[in-house]
């Protein structure tokens, strides 16, 4: 069944056809300045599965081994709604809070643990590494 995510105002979607391929959250410095809170909370699809809709603006930042992520946020509202990142080729990361779907399937990866919050913990089914994978 399709999915689709927007941003706050709904300006800004994105319509993906096939189910997500995992989900994850990240504890990286940067996911925790994107979203203003403690972690980052992802679903990656397919990108070939991706239809968008609506005007947005790109930020491309540096990331691990000189990497980068080109994330899309909206221009009215300034929701961050999906991303590619050059670590997952032919993929399309996707806020998974702009689903608003309480159903949503769990994570099972938490990355960038070693810049959690010290108050956080994961259940035993999400596992973590103390960075991203190489």
């Amino acid at each position: 069944m399709p999915r689709t995510a927007s941003c706050a105002c709904g300006a800004l979607s994105i319509t993906l056809a096939s189910p997500p391929r995992y989900v994850s959250l990240c504890n990286c410095l940067q996911c925790q300045r994107r979203t203003g809170s403690a972690f980052g909370l992802s679903s990656f699809f397919s990108a070939e599965s991706a239809s968008i809709s609506g005007d947005h603006r790109t930020y491309i930042r540096s990331a691990q081994h000189g990497r980068t992520v080109e994330q899309h946020f909206c221009p009215s509202c300034g929701t961050t709604v999906f991303w590619y990142g050059s670590m997952a080729p032919g993929m399309v990361a996707v806020a998974v809070g702009c689903f608003a779907e309480p159903t949503f399937p769990a994570p099972t990866l938490a990355a960038w643990c070693e810049s959690k919050h010290t108050w956080l913990s994961f259940p035993s089914t999400i596992k973590t590494l103390d960075q991203q994978k190489a």
